[in-house]
């Protein structure tokens, strides 16, 4: 690629990280803690690509002028297929890790360094992180008689077992790996994968073994399920705080 050629494709790399820092669009690839380095990313290769054309200019009108006549380096075209996935980028925004990923990955449950107090009275409605952790590491000891509501996508095994999953990451989404919580009870008669559901329910010691990595997964016992929108932050980042 020319100087040129290579100014324009870090313009456009550029641009390409300020779109997706100003949108929603990033948190399909990072998690939002990493929004302000994306910008600033953004920021410094659009200044990269104005210092390059400005200093190729400036080289170009020092140059002597029979330097000019003379027949450059034709570089290949195919080098320009790079500023195709800059334009995917821009124009399709993939869509979040879901059922297929998470029935082939195993949990990623982790014990939690602590747990934070939960209101005396009423319904706890909590992550589906917690939840899991509390139910597996701290054996229910808080949620015993309580009315839970969790929120997830669905996931069905080989067997049609159904899973409430939340994708969780630690930097992005190609480290992406899911928590899963097992459902059992008053689970409605027709679930379709990756449709989001609230639940509500009350605490299982019911658990079962990851296929995957024989990690544990936690149920709740289901009262109630209704849809819901999926998030504008597809994944949950706090199950390895």
């Amino acid at each position: 690629m020319s100087r040129q050629a290579q100014a324009a494709v870090l313009f456009l790399l550029g641009a390409s990280l300020l779109h997706a820092g100003f949108t929603d669009l990033y948190l399909r690839y990072v998690k939002v803690g990493l929004r302000p380095m994306l910008l600033a990313s953004g920021v410094v290769l659009i200044a990269a690509a104005l210092a390059t054309v400005w200093y190729e200019w400036r080289a170009r009108k020092a140059a002597p002028r029979h330097a000019e006549d003379g027949h450059g380096h034709r570089e290949p075209r195919v080098s320009w297929l790079l500023v195709l996935p800059l334009f995917a980028l821009i124009l399709v925004a993939p869509p979040a890790l879901g059922s297929y990923s998470a029935l082939r990955t195993g949990t990623a449950l982790q014990q939690p360094y602590g747990y934070a107090d939960l209101p005396p009275e009423g319904a706890l409605r909590l992550s589906l992180v917690d939840y899991a952790g509390r139910a597996v590491y701290d054996h229910g000891r808080t949620l015993k008689g309580r009315q839970i509501k969790v929120a997830g996508f669905v996931a069905l095994d080989k067997a049609g077992t159904p899973y409430l999953v939340r994708m969780a990451l630690n930097c992005c989404a190609a480290d992406a790996q899911p928590v899963k919580v097992g459902l059992t009870g008053r689970i409605p008669p027709v679930l379709q994968p990756d449709t989001w559901l609230e639940v509500t329910g009350t605490y299982t010691a019911r658990q079962a073994e990851d296929p995957v990595n024989n990690g544990p997964i936690p149920f709740l016992q289901v009262s109630a399920a209704a849809p819901v929108r999926a998030p504008q932050d597809p994944y949950d980042e706090t199950w390895n705080n």
